[in-house]
C-alpha cells in the first residue's frame, strides 16, 4: 500500500519554481505521479500497462516509478499519508465520471475558500499541459482569472487562444477578453476575441453580428480546437452570470423553477446535463456546447459548496476529460452521485 511521499505539493507561488520548503515544482509533480502509480498498482491492482495508459506515460516509466517507491520505502502495510486521501478522491472521481484525469486540491479547512487552491492546481496543470501549435478555447470567471498568477510563463510557437464568450460593456477586473488575452500572453501566443457583448438585446442582433460583422470567422475557429478551458457558475449563488448584470433576479428565479443548477458560458443547464429551455439562450454571444465537446481535451476547473449540483450536471453536459476541483467538492460530488445511484 502507499505511504506518505517525502514532498507533498502545496500551494504554488505566483512566481518561482519552489514552494516555501524549497522543493522544486518538478519534484513535487514527480512525487505526485509516483504516488498515483503506486496507488493504482498496490491498491487497485492495476497492471503496469493499464497504469501507463491512465497516466499517459510509457510502461518502462511506470516500472521505474514503482521501483523508486519501493526504494524510498513508500510502500507499507498501512496508508499513512494525507496525500493518500487526495489520491483516493481523484481515482474515485475518475472512475465515477469517466475522467481521464482528476486533480483534487487540498484545503486548509473544510470551510476555506476553494478558489485559491483550485487556481493553484489549475495553473500548475496548464503550465505543463499547454504545447506548441495548440488552439485553446477559454471561458472566464473568478476561478479561471485567478489561475493566471500560478502559470509559469513560457514561449509556445503557433499557440492560439480563442475566447468562447463575448465581452462586457463595463471594464471589470474579471472580463472574458482580459482573461483570454492574458492567458495568450503567458505563452506568448495569439489571442482571438469575440468583439461583442456577452448578451445582446435580440436574436436579430445576434444573427447580424455573426453573419454581417465578421464574427463567423471567430466561431469557425472553435470547430477545430485542441482543448477547451472552462469553469461553471452555480445558478443559486452570486456568480459572474448575474453578478455582472447579465441575468436579472426574475430571470434567475425562472431558471431555478425550470431546474437550472448552473451555467456554462451563460448557457443554463440542469443536474442531468441538459440545457434549460429559456430565452436567454438565444441572445448569448457564446460558443454552443456541441462545439466544445468536439475538443479532445476538455478541462473543467471549479468548486465550492454552491456548485455541487452544477458540477454533477457539467459532467454530463461537457463530458470533461480533466476535472480540477477541491477536496470538499470532490467528496460531495461522489456522495451525491452515490446517493442518486
Amino acid at each position: 500500500m502507499v505511504k506518505r511521499a517525502n514532498h507533498v505539493g502545496g500551494r504554488r507561488k505566483p512566481s518561482g519554481n519552489a514552494d516555501d520548503s524549497g522543493v522544486p515544482a518538478s519534484d513535487r509533480r514527480a512525487d505526485r505521479l509516483r504516488i498515483r502509480a503506486a496507488w493504482m498498482y498496490f491498491i487497485e491492482q492495476m497492471t503496469q500497462s493499464e497504469i501507463a495508459d491512465v497516466l499517459g506515460v510509457g510502461r518502462i516509466t511506470v516500472v521505474r516509478m514503482l521501483a523508486e517507491a519501493r526504494a524510498r520505502n513508500e510502500v507499507q502495510i498501512a496508508i499513512e499519508s494525507e496525500l493518500s486521501e487526495i489520491v483516493r478522491l481523484e481515482r474515485a472521481l475518475e472512475t465515477a465520471f469517466d475522467l481521464k484525469q482528476a486533480i483534487v486540491a487540498p484545503l486548509s479547512r473544510p470551510d476555506a475558500d476553494p478558489i485559491p487552491a483550485i487556481s493553484a492546481r489549475t495553473g500548475a496543470f496548464l503550465s505543463d499541459a499547454m504545447r506548441p501549435g495548440m488552439r485553446v478555447g477559454v471561458g472566464w470567471g473568478r476561478t479561471l482569472f485567478s489561475t493566471l498568477s500560478f502559470i509559469t510563463p513560457k514561449s509556445l510557437a503557433d499557440f492560439k487562444v480563442i475566447s468562447l464568450l463575448g465581452g462586457v460593456g463595463v471594464a471589470r477586473h474579471i472580463n472574458p477578453a482580459e482573461f483570454a488575452w492574458r492567458f495568450a500572453q503567458a505563452f506568448q501566443g495569439e489571442g482571438y476575441l469575440i468583439p461583442a457583448p456577452a448578451v445582446v438585446d435580440s436574436v436579430e442582433t445576434k444573427v447580424a453580428l455573426i453573419e454581417r460583422c465578421g464574427l463567423q470567422d471567430i466561431f469557425r475557429m472553435t470547430d477545430d480546437l485542441d482543448a477547451v478551458l472552462l469553469s461553471i457558475g452555480g445558478i443559486r449563488s452570486a456568480t459572474t452570470f448575474y453578478r455582472g448584470g447579465f441575468l436579472k433576479e426574475a430571470q434567475r428565479e425562472e431558471l431555478v423553477a425550470r431546474g437550472a443548477v448552473g451555467d456554462l458560458l451563460f448557457h443554463p443547464f440542469n443536474v442531468d446535463g441538459k440545457i434549460v429551455d429559456h430565452p436567454i439562450n438565444s441572445v448569448v454571444m457564446s460558443v454552443d456546447v456541441e462545439r466544445l465537446r468536439k475538443a479532445p481535451i476538455r478541462i473543467l476547473t471549479s468548486g465550492g459548496p454552491e456548485k455541487i449540483e452544477a458540477l454533477i450536471g457539467a459532467m454530463k453536459l461537457l463530458a470533461p476529460t480533466v476535472l480540477i476541483t477541491d477536496e470538499e467538492s470532490a467528496r460531495r460530488m461522489i456522495e451525491l452521485r452515490d446517493k442518486s445511484a
